[in-house]
């Protein structure tokens, strides 16, 4: 009899064992989270104190006047991640698809791969890439092609103006495109390949073209993934800090159009914090930026969620 119930006993405690260690776990990232939280929202405490609510909407930001406010890295922060996310959408969406249902075994299998390990090149490098490659492309064709052509069109004009330097918020995001460009792919390939091959062949076989397929079937199927890789994607391009400081200009200032240099939350922090003394208003206003940042990261999941009909 006990003997019996020596085995059973053992299982209890391992399986007990198993649920502390993986509670432990999960506890472990909440903790880590909200650790950041409060250490941004407490080392910005100072900087919320002396300005208000002010610093969200001020795109002031100087250093010799102790002035600061968080408008100008924040609309270079948002703008350039939403022209990266455009251009990589849609380039991540075809690869997918291209590599699931198009592509041959073993040239999907190569060029997957290919993938994958252009998602692993550091970010620096890329940085690198469009400061040496973009940036003077940039500046000696595409801003002085644009400015020639459109600058007497109205609703144009105000993109393209600004001499051509090559860097700003267009540079900024196809770097970040390029950049993210690989982890959605990535995560849409998975996406597609675990649909039910039941799904496509039956659309083929009521006369459906890779069009109806594509539009009617993967679509629809893969919204939750394809939402969820796009999220991802966000995340990435939101905090890039190096790639985006060779490329956007580091210039505070807000304005339309897409060649000026501007700046972004990360690439101004990078940049200004080792340059901001211990208990300084600059600091503290640096820190209140990454809080803001963090809060904008938060809403961006939460806007994911919503889009994906999440309830829980």
């Amino acid at each position: 009899m006990d003997s019996s119930a020596e085995p059973a006993q053992r299982r209890i405690g391992a399986d007990t064992a198993f649920r502390l260690f993986v509670g432990a776990c999960a506890l472990l990232v909440l903790v880590a989270l909200g650790g950041l939280v409060v250490l941004m929202g407490v080392g910005g405490h100072k900087a919320f104190s002396t300005f208000g609510l002010a610093f969200s909407f001020t795109d002031v930001w100087n250093p010799v006047a102790d002035l600061y406010g968080a408008l100008a890295p924040l609309f270079g922060t948002i703008i350039s991640t939403l022209i990266g996310v455009t251009i990589a959408l849609p380039l991540a969406f075809g690869t997918a698809f291209w590599l699931t249902a198009i592509a041959p075994p073993r040239v999907a299998a190569v060029v997957g791969t290919a993938i994958q390990l252009l998602a692993a090149v550091p970010s620096i490098i890329f940085g690198m890439w469009g400061f040496f490659t973009i940036v003077p492309f940039m500046a000696r064709h595409v801003q002085p092609f644009l400015s020639h052509n459109f600058h007497h069109v109205p609703g144009i004009r105000f993109l393209i103006h600004g001499a051509p330097f090559g860097t700003g918020l267009m540079t900024a995001g196809i770097v970040l495109a390029v950049m993210i460009a690989p982890f959605m792919t990535a995560v849409m390939r998975d996406v597609f390949a675990a649909m039910p091959a039941m799904l496509r062949e039956s659309a083929y076989g009521l006369g459906a073209t890779r069009w109806d397929v594509m539009w009617k079937v993967v679509v629809p199927w893969s919204r939750s993934g394809m939402i969820g890789a796009a999220v991802l994607g966000m995340g990435r391009a939101l905090g890039e800090t190096m790639a985006v400081t060779f490329v956007i200009g580091n210039v505070t200032a807000v304005g339309w159009s897409l060649f000026a240099p501007r700046s972004t939350v990360a690439s101004l922090i990078a940049l200004q914090f080792p340059e901001s003394p211990a208990g300084s208003l600059r600091l503290s206003s640096l820190l209140a930026l990454g809080f803001i940042l963090m809060l904008l990261s938060f809403a961006s999941l939460a806007l994911a969620r919503l889009l994906r009909g999440d309830r829980k």
